[in-house]
Formats: structure tokens, C-alpha cells, sequence
């Protein structure tokens, strides 16, 4: 099934949440509609057009919103006040906002983090999840990331390179990036931290040089909260385990970002959850294997809430 065509929002704005934040939200489809909040990656990933079309305007009440520092909500990669436990208020925030009694959940990578912790903490408030390549932030998958035992092992020559851009500092590759990233030249090392990313994602990286808003809160936002164990006080794993919320989950067999094993886990312990396994499916929500899959799997979640 293809994806639908680009629509404009209806609406947009900026949300005061406190802290000095606001979001930045918006609006699309059928205000009556079911709806539907679409969480970003990242942390700092941003929202896109893109993320409106894996549901149909006339069915669904699609909200989108950057997250605290991330794409155009305001201060730009601002870390300060910017936990998970803000994010989930955050949310609470703008469902009171929009008058929206519940809501269905549709995250991405680490919007999957955020939309479990959300759905720990407000289970009433979820109609169901859609999940795209799952990121349990467990230390292991930190690891995968990270660390010379996980990805470098299959991308060894990106890996010297991401490495090679702060090879003057000492600490982790976290540590080394976070001290670069507070100085004059973070844009550069923006640069460099998102291309080890892209590759791992399956997309061509960019030449060295300043990264633009996006690059730097990417980089920001992930340092800050991979530092910080995502700033989850208990295991998701062991946090939503038995839920029965009903639960899409898709996941590509070729995703290097966040490898199959981390679907399977999450699919153990919700019992009410379908997994679908995209062969040759990537990270990228883009993937035009992985984008047709949410597309079945909005509808196949809708028909069960509607059930």
C-alpha cells in the first residue's frame, strides 16, 4: 500500500511547557479523526512532512511535535530541563491542550523509548502503538552504538572515522564528543557524530564541515541522554511487560541502528502486540519496504481499536 500524499497542516503553534521550552506542534487530517501523535527519533531527531503520510487524513487527527530541543521547538538543542520524564510531561501537556481524551502513539527509534515510557505512565491515555525500529536504550544497545564490539565491527573504516574526530579527547566516545560538542566547533562534530548514524541507517554520510540545526540536535540530544542511560529510572523491558495494549510493531531485518533482536524482546512481553519483519527493511521510516509496512500496520491498528 502507498504511502498518502503530502498534505499541508491545518494548524500549527508553539506550546509553552515551562523551563523556558516550547514545542513546536501541528496539525493535519480530519480534526475529528482518530488521533494519532507521531514521536520522532533521535532524541533531536525533529519531525517532517514525511511523517504525515503513513496515515489516511480522512480517518486520522495526526499531531506532530519536536521535542524539547529538537527541531523547531525553542531553545534550539537546548539540553537544560530536557529529560524522558519532561518529554512524558510534555505530552500530557499538549493532549490537554488539544482536548484529546486518548490518543494512538506512533514512535520511531528512540520515539518508541518515549512512546513506551509514555504508555507506562499513562496507560489509559493510549488507544494502541505503532512502533518502527525498536531502541529499548538498554546499555547493551548504547553498546551496539558505541563501543568497538558492537556496529564498528561491520563498518570498521566509519567507525575510525567517527572516532578519529576526537581522538585528542580521553573518556568514551560519549564522553569525548560531549566535551567537543560544548565548544566553538560543535556544528563540525555535529557533523561527524550524525554521519556514523547515517551509515548505520543505510544513507551516504556528508562531507566534513559545520552540521546545520538538524546535525546539532541530533548530536546534542543523543550525547546528553546516552550519557544519562536515557534518564530511565526502570528498565522498559521490565516496565511495560504484560501490558495489553494492542501493539503494531515493525522492524527491518537490515536495520544496523537498532538490530531485530531488540522487536523480538519487546513482542515477547506485550502479548497483545503483532511483529512485522521487513525483509531488507533499514532504520530509515523512508525505506519504501519499512514505509509500506506502516502503512499496513496503521490500518491493521486502527481495525483493532475500532474492534
Amino acid at each position: 500500500m502507498a504511502l498518502f500524499p503530502y498534505l499541508d497542516c491545518r494548524h500549527q503553534f508553539y506550546l509553552p511547557v515551562g523551563d523556558d521550552h516550547q514545542l513546536y506542534v501541528e496539525e493535519s487530517g480530519n480534526p475529528k479523526g482518530m488521533p494519532v501523535v507521531v514521536l520522532h527519533g533521535g532524541p533531536g531527531g525533529g519531525s517532517s512532512p514525511m511523517q504525515r503520510r503513513f496515515f489516511d487524513p480522512e480517518q486520522f487527527r495526526i499531531i506532530l511535535l519536536d521535542q524539547r530541543g529538537a527541531g523547531q521547538s525553542r531553545p534550539l538543542a537546548s539540553t537544560q530541563n530536557n529529560s524522558t520524564s519532561h518529554l512524558v510531561a510534555d505530552l500530557e501537556k499538549v493532549r490537554d491542550y488539544l482536548n484529546i481524551d486518548q490518543w494512538m502513539l506512533f514512535g520511531g527509534s528512540w520515539g518508541v523509548t518515549l512512546a513506551l515510557a509514555y504508555a507506562v505512565s499513562h496507560p489509559a491515555r493510549v488507544l494502541g502503538m505503532v512502533l518502527r525500529g525498536v531502541f529499548l536504550c538498554r546499555q547493551r544497545d548504547m553498546d551496539w552504538l558505541y563501543t568497538e564490539h558492537g556496529a564498528a565491527r561491520l563498518f570498521p573504516r566509519e567507525w575510525h572515522s567517527v572516532n578519529a574526530a576526537v581522538a585528542d579527547q580521553a573518556g568514551t566516545l560519549l564522553d569525548r564528543y560531549a566535551t567537543m560538542l560544548a565548544g566553538d566547533r560543535a556544528r563540525e562534530f555535529a557533523r561527524h557524530w550524525c554521519n556514523w548514524e547515517a551509515v548505520l541507517a543505510g544513507m551516504a554520510p556528508l562531507p566534513a564541515g559545520p552540521g546545520d540545526d538538524d546535525e546539532l540536535c541530533m548530536a546534542m540530544q543523543e550525547v546528553h541522554y546516552f550519557l544519562n542511560q536515557g534518564f530511565l529510572d526502570v528498565p522498559l523491558l521490565e516496565a511495560c511487560a504484560g501490558s495489553v495494549l494492542p501493539v503494531e510493531i515493525v522492524h527491518g531485518d537490515r536495520d544496523f541502528v537498532c538490530p531485530l533482536d531488540q522487536a523480538e524482546a519487546l513482542h515477547q512481553v506485550l502479548p497483545n502486540s503483532v511483529l512485522t519483519r521487513v525483509s531488507g527493511g533499514s532504520h530509515s521510516a523512508s525505506h519504501p519496504a519499512i514505509a509500506n509496512a506502516l502503512v499496513e500496520a496503521v490500518k491493521r491498528l486502527r481495525e483493532r481499536i475500532g474492534k
